[in-house]
């Protein structure tokens, strides 16, 4: 009985993307994706919420907490890159059935992980206040917005590692559990944050110290997972160690998605800088709407990295007849998404913004950039479905071109 019990828990956390139908697979694989992603975005926007409701220095302390998101992803995403080539040749190994080139992936991505996170880390306490004053954040919130950059940072190693180890169990099928190590480290975050700045009056740090305890609580969860996994994406600490081979299939398909998610990000920076001297009022509005419409990107995203996990098994298994139909089916449900979230969401623009701030200002602000951006987002959505593609098909260089000419010249 225990041994059936076993066999109906993995089957639960494996997924064949080989074979059977493609649409409902990619549904079923990209909905806990999207949630996801939507948690930690719902946990974001708490943080957001909290400091701009509550706060004694309301719309400020979110100009200050919110104009750190664009540096933040800039450092991040590289690192974030290399998961996606992690993700690529795990499922490839396992496409292919080849265990021991699954296991030697797995352990050279969560040692990458360590010493990216460490690096990123470092380097991004130690130098906050020199990347704020470089991007010309407002004076009046340039102290608080240090405060908050330099405390994230020390978080940084667990946030990467997570993402690491999200994107093995992503290989293997498991979207599952990630997502439920999410909403327990989110539920944490939002307690946290009401405690610390509502009964604790700590502002900006509160807000700060609340998101590195969830991201660490969010790591140990994820950790244990492949700890006690059986098969492909077992952990063991002693095997710790970086294989040659693995390590350049993971740089040659995540490197150029880091270098790709890095000049997303200093596009985003560029912007951010000019939205800086435009005053606080401004800085909160332009994070207003970017955080409500990151609920639509997050959700069309997902589909996409299910497009390079799909992509990838059927590589290693050598059914690339799959492909055409997996890309198909992917652009249509990330229509289906923009539409559907995109229009809700402008639709009940005014009141979500007022989720956010109490300055009608601040909410004309984010309204003006949500009308602009989402009526068009569906375009953005389908790039990133043919980016995941290639890159499932070990294509790295190519999906560069692009999604450059879309994300940023464009």
């Amino acid at each position: 009985m225990k041994a059936y019990a076993h066999r109906l828990i993995k089957r639960s956390r494996d997924f064949d993307m080989t074979s059977g139908g493609i649409m409902g697979k990619l549904i079923a694989f990209s909905l806990p994706l999207a949630l996801s992603g939507i948690l930690q975005l719902l946990f974001n926007a708490v943080d957001l919420i909290v400091i701009g409701q509550f706060s004694a220095t309301g719309s400020e302390s979110l100009a200050a907490v919110s104009s750190n998101n664009a540096l933040i992803s800039l450092i991040i995403n590289v690192s974030l890159g290399l998961s996606v080539g992690a993700n690529v040749v795990v499922a490839q190994s396992i496409g292919s059935r080849n265990k021991e080139r699954a296991q030697n992936a797995v352990h050279t991505a969560i040692l990458i992980s360590v010493i990216c996170g460490i690096a990123v880390g470092l380097v991004g306490a130690l130098c906050a206040r020199y990347f704020l004053v470089w991007m010309k954040t407002d004076a009046v919130v340039l102290d608080k917005a240090t405060t908050y950059l330099s405390i994230y940072f020390i978080g940084a190693p667990a946030n990467i590692v997570y993402n690491f180890g999200a994107a093995i169990l992503r290989a293997k099928g498991d979207t599952k559990r990630p997502l439920a190590f999410l909403l327990i480290a989110g539920i944490v975050n939002a307690c946290l944050n009401l405690i610390f700045v509502i009964v604790a009056h700590m502002d900006v740090a509160g807000v700060a110290v609340a998101t590195i305890i969830s991201q660490y609580l969010s790591v140990v969860l994820v950790i244990i997972a492949l700890l006690r996994e059986k098969d492909y994406c077992r952990l063991i600490i002693k095997k710790l160690r970086i294989k040659k081979r693995e390590l350049m299939d993971i740089l040659r398909i995540g490197l150029p998605s880091g270098i790709l998610g890095s000049f997303f990000s200093i596009s985003n920076v560029i912007i951010q800088s000019s939205i800086n001297g435009f005053g606080y009022q401004v800085m909160a509005g332009n994070a207003t709407g970017a955080s409500l419409e990151a609920f639509v990107y997050t959700s069309m995203n997902a589909v996409s990295s299910a497009t390079t996990t799909f992509a990838g098994q059927n590589v290693g298994a050598k059914r690339y007849d799959r492909i055409k139909g997996i890309l198909l089916d992917s652009c249509i449900i990330t229509i289906v998404i923009s539409v559907v979230l995109g229009t809700f969401i402008l639709l009940l623009g005014r009141p979500l913004s007022a989720l956010y701030t109490r300055d009608p200002v601040v909410v004309e602000y984010a309204i003006e950039r949500m009308t602009v951006i989402l009526p068009i987002y569906f375009v953005c959505g389908i790039v990133e479905n043919f980016v995941g593609c290639l890159r499932g098909m070990n294509y790295a260089i190519v999906p560069m071109i692009p999604s450059f000419l879309c994300i940023c010249a464009y």
